[in-house]
């Protein structure tokens, strides 16, 4: 991430990382703090492993909320009214067809922050190899790219759908 440069996210990952950090101070307040309570109930801190582990998990999570603050703070909610299906944007839902396996393959182009393989459809980020194949073409166009393990792939783009997928 570069200071002061505009982190743009679609309104659901907005909202995501909002419930996420709400989520992590609440384990926090709860569970973290009761771990590492009882584990200063079990004495010398120093050969303590309870409260290492709960010291070390309450730093991750720190870390983590100063880290969904800070894209919070720089983030561009991306304006769905202005949502075309005439060329491929963040947010935008991608039906394409790979040529060499001659199968449809669905995908949501979303900022590195929010992307999930396991989502369905697939959230892949803007700045993977796809995504950033994917940007900017038309349906009908073709295109060529790497994976990240060096296999080439074309496909085709069949369809764009409106953000939400509309």
């Amino acid at each position: 991430m570069v200071p002061g440069e505009k982190i743009q996210l679609t309104k659901e990952g907005y909202e995501n990382l909002i419930k996420e950090k709400e989520a992590l101070k609440k384990k926090l307040m709860t569970e973290i703090a009761e771990r590492i309570k009882e584990a200063r109930e079990l004495g010398d801190l120093s050969e303590n492993s309870e409260y290492e582990e709960a010291k070390n998990e309450q730093g991750k999570i720190d870390s983590r909320i100063k880290e969904i603050d800070y894209i919070l703070e720089n983030a561009e909610v991306i304006d769905e009214s202005e949502s075309n299906n005439e060329e491929v944007n963040l947010g935008n839902t991608v039906i394409v067809k790979d040529l060499k396996k001659n199968i449809e393959e669905t995908y949501k182009i979303v900022n590195s922050q929010e992307a999930d393989i396991f989502s369905n459809p697939k959230k892949i980020s803007s700045e993977s190899p796809l995504g950033k194949a994917l940007l900017k073409k038309r349906i009908g166009d073709k295109i060529k790219f790497k994976t990240p393990s060096n296999k080439e792939r074309e496909l085709e783009i069949l369809a764009i759908l409106k953000y939400g997928g509309a």
